[in-house]
């Protein structure tokens, strides 16, 4: 067992599927998963390994924002061989053709955290997604008929920020959406060497400020997870 994470050797699959809820992590294993086992219930963070299609697969969950997801991945990698890092997660529209329920897939991860500034003094590291996980999903979608947007997300450490309108020059770059995990998931999947990918649906709309109910975040948003599902 590691620190965080009470599995054994062996318990958890070379994929893993990484939503911050845990609740959504329950919901994925018992929706999607053949046979599902709960290998992981410390802090609450809950953890299934099961098939699907007949691959083993696995999911946990990492709780909210870089620091938390980065002890969840570190511990799958280094811990349990981990190969495979998905996230599946929620975003916020940057863009005014980004729509409530739409996918993103995350090619690059801008961000506000300080995570790598102690690594690279006065420079900036650009995380960016495995490109074999990166083509494997933007074909299995296209297979599908499910339409996506690929580009730059902005993985941020504030939920709540004092300027509303500080994402407008996000926007002005291209940032498609924000959301609380990738940039720190590409980093040390490159740190380790292996593969990393964020699938994103939008959950609300900071052009707009439409947003989803808590309920819709938690249990649907089943597109994103047969993407992430298909790149097995």
């Amino acid at each position: 067992m590691s620190i965080h994470i009470a599995a054994q050797k062996g318990e958890i699959a070379e994929t893993v599927l990484l939503p911050g809820d845990p609740m959504r992590a329950k919901w994925i294993a018992e929706t999607f998963f053949d046979e599902p086992v709960c290998y992981n219930e410390v802090r609450g963070m809950l953890g299934y390994t099961g098939t699907y299609n007949g691959k083993r697969v696995s999911v946990q969950g990492t709780g909210m924002g870089i620091p938390s997801a980065l002890i969840y991945c570190h511990e799958l990698i280094n811990d349990y061989s981990v190969k495979n890092l998905i996230r599946v997660g929620s975003a916020g529209s940057y863009q005014k053709d980004v729509k409530l329920r739409d996918i993103v897939i995350a090619m690059a991860a801008s961000s506000t955290s300080g995570i790598n500034n102690s690594r690279f003094i006065n420079s900036d590291y650009s995380p960016t997604a495995s490109f074999e996980l990166f083509m494997k999903a933007a074909q299995y979608a296209i297979d599908h008929n499910i339409p996506i947007k690929a580009g730059n997300v902005l993985s941020t450490d504030e939920f709540y920020e004092d300027n509303p309108e500080s994402y407008k020059q996000w926007a002005e770059f291209g940032i498609l959406c924000v959301e609380m995990e990738a940039a720190g998931l590409y980093t040390i999947a490159a740190k380790f060497n292996v593969k990393a990918l964020a699938i994103l649906t939008i959950s609300d709309s900071l052009v707009t400020r439409e947003r989803t109910s808590s309920e819709e975040r938690e249990t649907t948003f089943s597109k994103m997870i047969e993407i992430a599902l298909g790149t097995l």
